[in-house]
């Protein structure tokens, strides 16, 4: 990667202690658990880093969410100069999975929390049949649907889960050194707090 110079450590424990809608868990938290949930399954590191870094484009602005500009957007974008193609499509196609599953599944929909609702028809809700068709020719389709499902499943309050450090050759792998005292000394104050 030509880039490799980005604390996303930090950027994960300083914004990640935000919550959004009605959800009981940080940012941070959920960003573990999907990984987490990755992890157990044997997904790939790829797969796993996309599931860990699924939100980032919550942290970095709060602008309104619509059908063309959402948070998998801006966090692709954000994400694009370190990491591989294929996190960046899954960080971008997360909100488009939610959609597609939302439309060829009413089980599936009738599962998500409010928030996750809310944020659904801000984001266009269901898929006209062209996009829809569009997404199933795509090869990374089976591991976004899988990503978002431990998106939706990864909200448990205090679930046991390892922590960030637990990433840190996938990270610094993309995104070089990070700081992983300062990381350690800002979870133990936010857990401090709790």
């Amino acid at each position: 990667m030509p880039c490799r110079d980005l604390n996303i450590a930090g950027l994960l424990v300083k914004r990640g202690a935000m919550r959004w809608d009605d959800e009981a868990v940080t940012a941070l938290d959920h960003a573990l658990q999907c990984a987490a949930r990755a992890r157990a399954v044997g997904a790939a590191d790829e797969v796993v880093l996309a599931a860990l870094l699924h939100d980032v484009g919550h942290l970095i602005t709060d602008v309104e969410e619509s059908p063309l500009t959402h948070h998998g957007l801006w966090g692709a974008r954000f994400l694009r100069p370190f990491v591989p193609a294929k996190v960046t499509w899954l960080v971008e196609h997360h909100v488009m999975a939610k959609r597609y599953l939302c439309t060829v599944d009413r089980e599936y929909a009738k599962s998500l929390s409010l928030g996750s609702l809310r944020s659904w028809i801000r984001q266009g809700a269901t898929l006209d049949p062209e996009t829809r068709r569009e997404l199933e020719r795509q090869p990374w389709l089976p591991d976004v649907l899988a990503m978002r499902r431990w998106d939706d499943a990864a909200k448990e309050p205090r679930a046991p889960v390892p922590p960030l450090v637990a990433y840190r050759d996938l990270l610094e792998s993309c995104f070089g050194r990070q700081t992983w005292e300062t990381v350690s000394a800002v979870s133990n104050d936010l857990a401090a707090s709790l």
